[in-house]
């Protein structure tokens, strides 16, 4: 069982939160998904201030170090997922990028980067027989 630490949007935008909720419950199934606030549609995003953000940094940077991997969807652009992705390369820990590529053209600094691994996809199922045989 992997403890998986799962990125998303979610103050860049929540166009994709119900497909979030549906990989995080996929992975569930046989895997421990350390952020799955991250697929609720309950989110708070208006709850903000230094000490809020301070909490929210302190808490996730806990997790991504707690994570065996990080799995990412990165359909819609997020600074924070970025920088998530970018602090898991620090760790080393295995990063696998997620992207609609009918939706959005993912960034070169993470295209580029031969660290990630990379999965476009075009429908959904594509993105669970990927997890499959990632976890």
């Amino acid at each position: 069982m992997k403890k998986i630490y799962f990125a998303g949007s979610i103050r860049g935008g929540r166009v994709d939160a119900d497909l979030y909720r549906r990989i995080i419950e996929y992975m569930q199934r046989s895997n421990v998904v350390l952020t799955e606030h991250v697929g609720s549609g309950k989110l708070l995003l208006t709850e903000q201030g230094a000490r809020r953000d301070a909490m929210i940094y302190d808490q996730d940077m806990g997790w991504l170090r707690e994570s065996d991997v990080v799995i990412a969807e990165c359909s819609c652009a997020s600074l924070g997922v970025g920088y998530e992705l970018a602090s898991a390369e620090h760790l080393g820990k295995p990063c696998h990028i997620f992207y609609d590529r009918s939706k959005t053209q993912l960034s070169a600094m993470l295209t580029g980067n031969p660290y990630f691994i990379i999965h476009p996809y075009q429908a959904e199922e594509e993105i669970y027989a990927a997890l499959d045989l990632i976890l």
